[in-house]
C-alpha cells in the first residue's frame, strides 16, 4: 500500500535520528543495499541506499579510491559499481527518457527470491537527507536502479510486480545453481 505520510521540518529530531539507525543497522544486519521505512513497518516516505566500494586488491570494503568505475563491496552485487550512502527523505524520481534495462534484483522483503527486472537507465532524483539539504542528482545504471527499487517500497510496489517475463523470477538457487547468494 502506498505510504502518503510525508516527513515535515517537525518531523526531523530524535524520531527521524532512530528510525535512520534502525533502518541502518536493518541493512547492514541483512546485507543489503538499501531500504524503505516502510519495510521496517513505519509508514514515512523515507530511504537509505548505499553500496561501499571495494579495494581493487583486496575486495575488502574502501572508503576511497582512485578508480575510475569502483565496483561494489556487497556479495549480492558484486560486480556493481559503488553507490553513496545516502538517506532521502520525501523522494521524487523523474526518468530522463524512456530507455530502460532489465536487471538481477533481490529484495530483503523476499528473501531468497531473484527476478529480471526492468528499470529506467537514466534518472534524475530529489529529495532531502536527514538534516534538510536538498538533494537533487542525475544517475545511472545500477545507482538509478537501487534508488527505482526504494522508493517503489514507498508506493506499495514490489519488484515483481515490475518484471515482464514471470519465467525469470524464482529462487536464487534455482535460477543460478552456479552461483553462491549470501543468506537472506
Amino acid at each position: 500500500e502506498p505510504v502518503s505520510h510525508y516527513l515535515s521540518d517537525q518531523g526531523r529530531g530524535d524520531a527521524l535520528r532512530s528510525l535512520l539507525q534502525d533502518m541502518r543497522d536493518t541493512m547492514q544486519a541483512t546485507g543489503g543495499v538499501g531500504i524503505a521505512a516502510p519495510q521496517i513497518g513505519v509508514g514515512l516516505r523515507v530511504v537509505i541506499f548505499g553500496v561501499p566500494q571495494a579495494d581493487p586488491q583486496t575486495g575488502q570494503t574502501q572508503a576511497d579510491t582512485a578508480q575510475a568505475e569502483p565496483k561494489s563491496a556487497n556479495p549480492r552485487y558484486p560486480d556493481a559499481d559503488a553507490v553513496p550512502e545516502t538517506v532521502l527523505i520525501n523522494p521524487v524520481i523523474t526518468p530522463l527518457n524512456d530507455k530502460m534495462e532489465d536487471g538481477w534484483e533481490g529484495c530483503l522483503s523476499l528473501p531468497g527470491l531473484r527476478g529480471l527486472v526492468p528499470r529506467f537507465l537514466y534518472i534524475r532524483y530529489q529529495g532531502y537527507d536527514e538534516y534538510g539539504a536538498l538533494i537533487d542528482r542525475t544517475v545511472s545504471g545500477f545507482h538509478a536502479r537501487v534508488v527505482q527499487h526504494e522508493c517503489d517500497h514507498l508506493d506499495g510496489i514490489l519488484y515483481p510486480m515490475r518484471i515482464r517475463d514471470m519465467t525469470q523470477f524464482g529462487y536464487a538457487a534455482e535460477l543460478f545453481p552456479d552461483k553462491n547468494f549470501p543468506d537472506e
